[in-house]
Parts: structure tokens; sequence; C-alpha cells
């Protein structure tokens, strides 16, 4: 049996007299995306600090690619990267740039070869060339996700990966994610919204005042509530799928003639 990419048992944190972690325990499989639900105060960030080597804990043990976060934590930073809730990008520099430096940091061989294949696997390769500073929030998110694959590692964390972008951002984050995980990569994400982790995660924990109350998959979660009453009512599209709906199916260089097409026609 193949062990888990991340292994918590018993973890606990305090700052001061407030009890952040209360003995958090959890099991994420290898190549898989595992979501960890929480409100905000919840303890999803400290969680996320300890397992990458950020932050000690105050007892409770981890390993995180097969080592201990206490006792190995080089051998932990060498095997993880981590996104935290903001895109950490350089926007003086071009995306090629961002991606060069980071993979002259992690000292890898061939950084501008790295750069390049990275930049065609995120769908970059042309914005590439400009500064960062003129990047959408969701160009700059798969960005900021680019580097943090420079080295190969194998475990990522992504802290509310899709905090402040639009609809189309955040799709775009969320099938960054799954092809991660169709490439083997472990994926522990952090967030608010439900229907992201419905939409993304193998696995769901959900943390609350400093300890994981439930965990399981989707389907196993919806068991802990009674079944639902049958009935048959007619569903309405969410704003979200108007707006995916009319922004796919008009190009953006087309876009505002169209609404002046359909002003004029309501007049």
């Amino acid at each position: 049996m193949t062990a888990p990419a991340i292994e918590v048992s018993g973890l606990t944190k305090s700052f001061g007299d407030l009890r952040v972690l209360e003995g958090v325990n959890l099991s994420v499989p290898r190549g898989s995306i595992y979501a960890l639900l929480g409100q905000n105060g919840a303890g999803k960030t400290t969680l996320v600090r300890i397992l990458s080597t950020l932050l000690p804990a105050d007892a409770g043990t981890a390993t995180v690619a097969g080592h201990d976060i206490a006792a190995q934590p080089d051998r932990v930073r060498a095997s993880i990267s981590l996104t935290g809730q903001f895109a950490a990008v350089d926007e003086v520099l071009t995306g090629r740039e961002n991606l060069v430096l980071i993979a002259r940091l992690r000292h890898v061989t061939h950084p501008e070869t790295v750069a390049y294949e990275l930049l065609t696997r995120f769908g970059l390769t042309d914005a590439g060339r400009r500064r960062t500073a003129t990047y959408s929030g969701g160009m700059r998110r798969r960005l900021d996700i680019a580097m943090s694959l420079v080295g190969g590692p194998s475990v990522i964390f992504l802290d509310e990966p899709t905090t402040g972008l639009d609809p189309q951002g955040r799709r775009d984050v969320w099938q960054t994610v799954k092809d991660l995980a169709g490439r083997g990569t472990t994926v522990l994400l952090t967030t608010q919204y439900l229907d992201e982790a419905e939409e993304l995660a193998d696995r769901i924990a959900i943390l609350n005042q400093g300890r994981i109350i439930a965990e399981g998959t989707l389907a196993d979660l919806k068991k802990l509530i009674p079944a639902p009453r049958v009935e048959y009512v007619e569903k309405q599209p969410s704003l979200e799928e108007i707006f995916m709906a009319i922004t796919s199916e008009i190009p953006a260089t087309d876009a505002d003639s169209a609404t002046h097409a359909q002003q004029g026609a309501a007049r």
C-alpha cells in the first residue's frame, strides 16, 4: 500500500491564550486533490504553514512526502511548493523572467528551457514576453502556480487560490489544479468556497474551531445529513452560468460593439 503524501496526527498550535489547532488528524493520498474547508479563523492557513515548515507545531506529528516536518524540514521544503492567497509575482519582470528567476534560485539546470515549458503548459507563451503588471488576475495566478512547479515538487499547497478572481479566472485555476493532479502532483488546497471544493476535491475535510469535524468524499459528507425530499421544480440558470455562456459566445474584441448593438435594438 502506498504511503500517504501527507499524514497528520494530533497537531496542535496556540498563539498565547488563543488555541488555533486542537489535535488535527488527516491523511492525504498521493496524486489526489484534498480540500480543507473552513471559515476565517478556523486554522486553515496555520495548518498549511506548519506543514510547509514555516511555523512549528506545539504538539503532534506530521510527514509530507515521507519526511517528518520537525526532524527533516529541509527535505520537506525540497519536496513541496506553497502558493499563498495572493499571486507572488514580480510585476517589473516579464512572465518568462519570473520563471527563470525562480529556476535559478532553486538551482534548476537549463532555467530558460524550464521557463519555456511552463509558459507553454499554462497557456502563457505569448504573455511570457510581457511585464506581469499587464496580466489579468487569472493570468497572474496561473503564472504564480507555474512558478511553484519549478523543480517538480511532489506536493503543492494552494492557500485559497481563487481569492479575488472573476468567474473565468476561477475556472482557469480550477482546470490548472485538475491538470496538476492528473500529472501525479498531490494538491492540498484551502478554500471558503463550497462550490470550489465540490468541483475539485477527491476528499474534503471541514475544519472548525481548530478541529476536523468531518472528512471524506463528497458522497461521504452527503450521508451526514438526512436524505433530501424529492421535489420537481424548474431549474433556473445561476448568474455565473449566464455570465459564462454569454462571454464564451461573444469574442472579447467584439464585446463592446455587441453591447452597443443590443442597446440600439432596445431603443
